[in-house]
């Protein structure tokens, strides 16, 4: 398959590319597919991982007094609603 993509050289290990091979033969692509394939994954997954990092960072922080009051806020109102829908 002929792309309009960066052409490099690699190396890796002998097992590593046996797999790739097999993998390519099993699913009728290119070695070059599967690699692009498994390229993308790990950047997705190193995307992913940045992003739940920041968000644990945020998370971690103490929470500001407006969010203590909306949460507060929001529980009675939550509780208020349940009340309201008991009664008959």
């Amino acid at each position: 398959m002929h792309t309009n993509g960066m052409k490099i050289a690699i190396s890796i290990p002998d097992d590593v590319f046996k797999e790739v091979e097999r993998m390519a033969r099993e699913q009728k692509k290119s070695r070059s597919q599967i690699f692009v394939s498994a390229a993308r994954e790990y950047i997705q997954r190193r995307e992913t991982r940045r992003i739940i990092e920041k968000l644990d960072e945020v998370y971690a922080q103490p929470d500001a007094p407006d969010e203590i009051a909306r949460r507060k806020a929001m529980g009675e109102y939550q509780r208020k609603r349940l009340k309201e829908k008991e009664r008959p």
